[in-house]
């Protein structure tokens, strides 16, 4: 298939380095809404995604392809595209909310304060379920060290929590049938087989 048909075409300019390091500490817009069926959350923006104001901007991170392999969107959308998850029933946001090069320079203090501000998100908004993609950043958030990938066997205010791989291309530990394969059992919780698509 070729990529016309298969994505949108980015809308947005690749950013330079000045745009780079200016991305520094900025932060990004929460696709959020009441009653999502998931809320995805990242570690923190990647001064790419900073910089071009989109979650999950930067070519090389594998969260759209695996949302779309996994069966929850329709085709690959393009980072631009990412309020579109809203009709779908999907938001994203982030434990923490300063653009950084790499998530080690976030604090253990930043990782607690952000998963306090995420425990009051999903009081007021209520998803289903809240799927962290990034192990380490959640274990230190929620004081959960042993916590694994998959279903949790506590819930986040009521909403399910489940853990997923960090999507970055730096994340060698997980390929992306890796990702499809734990995308596609959450999926598979939040909207069962037998179920009529909307």
């Amino acid at each position: 298939m070729s990529r016309t048909k298969n994505r949108a075409a980015t809308s947005f300019a690749r950013p330079s380095k000045a745009d780079l390091a200016a991305a520094a500490g900025k932060g990004l817009r929460d696709v959020i809404g009441p009653g999502l069926k998931v809320l995805f959350c990242g570690i923190n923006p990647g001064l790419y995604s900073a910089a071009t104001g989109f979650h999950f901007a930067r070519p090389g991170n594998r969260f759209w392809p695996a949302l779309h392999a996994a069966g929850f969107t329709p085709r690959r959308f393009d980072p631009s595209e990412n309020r579109r998850l809203l009709e779908l029933g999907y938001g994203l946001t982030n434990l923490v909310n300063r653009g950084t090069a790499a998530a080690d320079e976030l604090s253990p203090e930043e990782l607690v304060a952000g998963g306090r501000r995420l425990a009051a998100k999903v009081r007021r908004y209520r998803p289903r379920a809240v799927a962290f993609v990034g192990l380490g950043a959640y274990r230190t958030a929620f004081g959960r060290p042993k916590a694994t990938l998959g279903l949790q066997p506590e819930l986040l205010e009521g909403a399910e929590v489940w853990l997923l791989p960090s999507p970055s291309g730096l994340n060698a530990n997980h390929q992306l049938p890796d990702l499809v394969k734990l995308f596609r059992a959450l999926r598979s919780r939040t909207w069962p087989p037998s179920s009529t698509r909307p």
